[in-house]
């Protein structure tokens, strides 16, 4: 049952991040539900399986696993493989997770620090790479580590992500600096043998995890509260705001938010590509500003402030 509803979602397209995390939930469960009719399964089984995980502190792996399972049995009663979905029964079972904000440097001085940090890390070529990338393009980590050499024009200066790897599902565009594009020169000569612009260390079919980047920030004595692989979104997002120079429009497009409004998003699609560019490069610049310890302005206002 759970490999029909695997093989239904690739063939709608879900992106891969998508598809492995729920092929890592699923092995959470099949171990010990895999064998038994779909439709025989109780409320208080699935229970069973998640209060381990809930025991264990993964609060929020607990409640995804149940969402997974929901998903599942809801499939399996469409396909006439199944009555009723256990999991409904389930609401309120399990320990709610605290809503966590992803840990991201605002602090210019800190940022600083950080990026002197990466360019002293010793770790592997694509590691240290991404590390470097995603400060610069602040995109999702996924779309950065699953990024194919296929997306990179490096004679225009831009890496469109496909629409099935980006959050909205739509495809979005990233000019490039002088920075990044050098930075994506180097690499290729060592991965671009490959699809995969990032490969990892066992399978060059398999991107380098999430969990690689967010550990190699704590081999840099990083704390987890203090950044993140996707808080490069809010930095990217806080200081660009704070420096006044460019327009609330073009930094939400470049963090590839929708506009709830259907007409402003079909106009922002190519009106702010042109400010984008302006604004990555100067980002890039002031990146490398604060790493080489330069003089920084504090843009915020002060409390003693009238």
């Amino acid at each position: 049952m759970s490999s029909d509803y695997q093989d239904k979602l690739k063939r709608e397209g879900k992106a891969p991040a998508t598809l492995d995390k729920l092929e890592w939930l699923l092995s959470l469960v099949l171990p010990k539900m895999g064998a038994r009719p779909i439709g025989e399964i109780t409320a208080a089984e699935v229970l069973s399986i998640l209060k381990p995980v809930e025991k264990r502190g993964n609060l929020e792996t607990a409640k995804r696993l149940r969402g997974t399972i929901g998903q599942v049995f809801r499939y399996a009663i469409a396909t006439a493989r199944a009555e009723t979905d256990p999991t409904v029964a389930l609401r309120g079972a399990l320990v709610a997770p605290k809503a966590k904000h992803r840990a991201a440097i605002t602090d210019p001085v800190k940022l600083g620090a950080f990026l002197r940090a990466v360019d002293a890390f010793d770790g592997q070529p694509e590691t240290i790479a991404a590390l470097k990338l995603l400060p610069l393009v602040f995109t999702r980590p996924g779309e950065l580590r699953l990024a194919e050499w296929s997306e990179f024009d490096l004679e225009k200066a831009i890496w469109t992500i496909p629409a099935v790897r980006t959050k909205m599902r739509r495809e979005h565009q990233v000019p490039l600096p002088r920075q990044a594009l050098a930075l994506l020169t180097n690499l290729k000569e060592v991965t671009g043998g490959g699809r995969l612009a990032f490969p990892g260390i066992r399978s060059v079919e398999r991107p380098i995890s999430e969990n690689t980047l967010n550990a190699s920030m704590r081999r840099m004595g990083f704390k987890q509260d203090e950044v993140s692989a996707h808080g490069f979104r809010a930095t990217a997002s806080t200081l660009l705001n704070e420096s006044g120079k460019f327009s609330a429009d073009a930094i939400e497009r470049a963090l590839a938010h929708q506009d709830p409004d259907p007409v402003r998003r079909a106009y922002a699609r190519g009106a702010f590509w042109t400010e984008r560019i302006e604004m990555a490069q100067w980002w890039a610049d002031h990146l490398d500003m604060l790493k080489s310890g330069g003089q920084i302005i504090n843009l915020r206002p002060s409390a003693n402030s009238a």
